[in-house]
């Protein structure tokens, strides 16, 4: 590249003191400097108010907005409105991200690639090894991306191991209000891009819950994943038909798997709930027997059960500890 783009880095935060620091302390080290960092307190009732604050003093990059809480969609849309850089990208406030990570990225966003992802490693802690050798980088078509998409192979939905142009992302703003916002946005913005690259290179800590927090924290906001992959099933309908069967097929996946942990970690009056809301977009969003043709003979089996009885079918599953 002839000059160094500014790439604003938008960070949502809320209830992350005890990680904040190093996730700050990880974008503010990158050894691509040309940054402008957007801390958003949406209203945080720990201390991340302040530490966000000392931030700003620290490094004349980091710009903080304070407001009220409502929600990461709303807090990314902010931040959004008031980036100013050509290239935009997401952390989230507890985790963090390789040293090297935005040199290597912004170096395959050339001519007309429009987005640029890393693998990322699942952590436990603070000291998370990247490993940045030996990496092999492949440029995608939009269609076949949005396929990766689909399948969850790759540029899948999570939004913070990307690099955007601006222009992709455009007008498309994140939801207000829902929990996992981003599977409600990222395929909206694939879909505008003109070509995409990827690194094998892993250089993104996505920290993980436990097992308790997860018991408390799968809650009816969860199915909102339905609500988002019944929208994105239209979608890929009028955008990329050759790919609705694989789109009909990951939604009833997605039927499956939270059908599944619903009966693992809600009590039986939002397990009622939970399949009334996968019961009503199954029978508006169900497989067919064209997408059935496409899978192995015992998934088959579990498409053929499923159309009897969606619970029974999650219930022997978990029984069965297929799909966890």
């Amino acid at each position: 590249m002839e000059h160094l783009p500014l790439i604003s880095v938008i960070v949502p935060v809320y209830k992350a003191e005890l990680y904040l620091d190093q996730c700050v302390q990880s974008i503010v080290n990158q050894t691509f400097k040309n940054l402008e960092i957007l801390l958003v307190d949406d209203g945080s009732p720990d201390k991340c108010s302040e530490i966000c604050d000392i931030w700003s003093k620290k490094d004349g990059r980091i710009k903080v907005i304070h407001q009220v809480n409502s929600g990461s969609g709303a807090a990314r849309n902010v931040a959004l409105d008031k980036a100013k850089g050509d290239i935009v990208s997401f952390v989230d406030s507890d985790d963090y991200i390789a040293p090297e990570m935005y040199e290597h990225l912004v170096r395959l966003m050339v001519e007309d690639v429009d987005i640029v992802e890393c693998a990322y490693v699942y952590t436990w802690g603070d000291k998370e090894t990247f490993d940045i050798s030996s990496c092999d980088v492949q440029y995608y078509s939009v269609g076949d991306a949005m396929k990766e998409h689909i399948q969850d192979h790759f540029f899948q939905q999570v939004i913070w191991n990307k690099l955007y142009r601006r222009s992709a992302i455009g007008d498309i703003r994140f939801p207000i209000g829902k929990r996992i916002d981003d599977e409600f946005w990222t395929y909206r913005v694939l879909a505008r891009a003109r070509k995409l690259a990827r690194t094998s290179c892993s250089m993104y800590a996505y920290r993980q819950q436990s097992e308790s927090v997860m018991h408390n924290t799968f809650t009816l906001a969860r199915l909102q994943a339905v609500e988002a992959k019944c929208q994105r099933l239209e979608f890929i309908e009028k955008q990329f038909s050759n790919l609705s069967s694989l789109a009909r097929i990951n939604l009833w996946y997605t039927y499956l798997y939270l059908g599944q942990m619903s009966l693992k970690y809600m009590d039986i009056s939002e397990q009622t709930k939970a399949f009334e809301i996968l019961n009503k977009a199954w029978n508006e969003h169900h497989i067919v027997v064209e997408d059935i043709r496409n899978v192995s003979k015992i998934q088959q089996i579990w498409a053929l059960l499923t159309k009897i009885s969606i619970k029974n079918t999650c219930r022997l599953r978990n029984c069965l500890k297929i799909g966890m």
